[in-house]
């Protein structure tokens, strides 16, 4: 049963007061000890460092990928769009039931067994996709994608910061977004352009999915293994004391940015058609890329602001932007709907990056797997759950444009909320969060 738990007072992951004995200390000698064996026959930690971000790309390229695919899937089996956004729901619970049990699974086992297994997974997923005849094999895939999603995640991202905390945390931030990004776009032109569709982007996704498990056999393991291991995987959530307050400042943030990401995964693309009357399939994609390229854009500008200046001005750029996309979809004004993506693609980058920020710096090292799985549950939570509901309103209430606008006015809604929790943190004296010291000298 999973629970939620605080952990005894600890130190910033920067503190110096840690006997050798402690979990942490030993972790890191562990991790200094290990790079030093592995250097001249390993990964040098800055390929190293590059492999694991292009791993949580190509993760969410794959996630991306059928995005625009569900139209062509819809023709050919004849299902409606509260089926579309099951499909797109499975793979974010799938994700969560992953985050839960395997979640810090790395911290016990290492980074690259947990991260080979994903890889062997996703690869696995791959096939599937491409012999699928029906929803029950697009269904069966997204799960076994989605499981090998929530496994790599936290091991992928902790094991960035172990290589380099400050740009390990930059990453994560902007990775999502470019993953994200590309998938839906290169499975747009791919469908628009090429044959086979429904075959050659999965086909492409495993090869590159081969190529990475080989570099990871070839990359230095940061940390040593640690008892545990099966008691790791039993679903915990677990919330340090300095993580705490941090955490339910950012949860707002992070739910709102996902579930608008969860808004254009699923609905985006016959939003784009209905506004543009075209039936371009990289138009069905692009809706999505603008939003989660527009972010990872806005992570890189603003990686060295004050992590409170970043949550607000995500805060305020995603309330901005989905006002004027909605106002878009009332008009039936397709520009306006583009631009307003991108002014929301600004809120999703800043939102992530501000949560991340704000939060994952805190935790200890070997608390860093199960606190960005945290972050990541309540990220595709966000994601999951309201596409879903947005599905089954699309065909048994007000139909796609009303659902869109009520969709649309909940994420204002959390943002606001969202909003009013930062700017009354500040009035009690937390004018600056804890995360900002994230960049050190920066």
């Amino acid at each position: 049963m999973t629970h939620l738990s605080v952990a005894p007072e600890s130190p910033p992951a920067r503190t110096s007061t840690a006997q050798p004995a402690d979990a942490a200390s030993a972790v890191r000698s562990g991790s200094r000890s290990a790079a030093t064996t592995a250097r001249g026959r390993r990964l040098p930690p800055a390929v190293a460092l590059y492999l694991l971000a292009s791993i949580t790309i190509s993760f969410l390229a794959a996630s991306s990928a059928p995005t625009p695919l569900y139209a062509v899937y819809q023709a050919e089996w004849g299902f409606d769009p509260i089926t579309t956004t099951v499909v797109f729901g499975v793979y974010a619970v799938a994700v969560l039931l992953g985050l839960l049990t395997m979640g810090k699974l790395s911290d016990h086992v290492g980074r690259r067994p947990v991260l080979l297994a994903a890889l062997a997974a996703q690869a696995a997923s791959m096939v599937v996709f491409a012999t699928a005849e029906g929803v029950p094999g697009l269904l069966v895939a997204r799960i076994v994608q989605g499981l090998s999603t929530g496994a790599a995640l936290g091991a992928v991202g902790a094991g960035m910061m172990d290589i380099d905390r400050p740009r390990g945390t930059l990453t994560n931030a902007v990775v999502p977004g470019i993953g994200t990004a590309t998938g839906a776009l290169v499975s747009g032109l791919v469908v628009q352009f090429l044959p086979a569709p429904t075959h050659l982007v999965y086909l492409g996704l495993l090869a590159v999915f081969v190529l990475q498990a080989v570099a990871v056999v070839l990359m230095a393991e940061t940390v040593v293994r640690v008892p545990g291991a099966l008691a790791s995987l039993v679903p915990e959530i677990r919330l340090p004391r300095a993580v705490r307050r941090p955490m339910l400042v950012a949860a707002p943030v992070l739910f709102a940015v996902w579930a608008l990401a969860g808004l254009y995964g699923s609905l985006g693309p016959s939003l784009a058609r209905q506004l543009t009357g075209s039936t371009s399939e990289v138009l069905g994609g692009l809706s999505l890329f603008v939003l989660a390229g527009v972010a990872a854009v806005s992570v890189v500008v603003l990686r060295k602001a004050a992590a409170r200046t970043v949550m607000l001005t995500g805060i305020l750029a995603l309330i901005a932007g989905v006002t004027l996309t909605l106002l878009s979809v009332r008009d039936s004004s397709a520009a306006g709907f583009f631009v307003g993506t991108a002014v929301a693609g600004v809120g999703f980058g800043s939102g992530l990056q501000g949560g991340i920020r704000t939060v994952v710096p805190l935790a200890r090292p070997h608390e860093s797997s199960g606190v960005l799985s945290l972050v990541f549950v309540v990220s595709y939570l966000g994601m999951g759950v309201p596409a879903v509901v947005a599905g089954f309103l699309v065909v048994h209430a007000g139909g796609l444009t009303a659902t869109a606008q009520e969709y649309g006015a909940a994420v204002i809604v959390l943002a606001a909320l969202a909003l009013f929790g930062l700017l009354r943190g500040g009035r009690n004296g937390a004018g600056v969060l804890p995360g900002e010291r994230v960049d050190g000298s920066a």
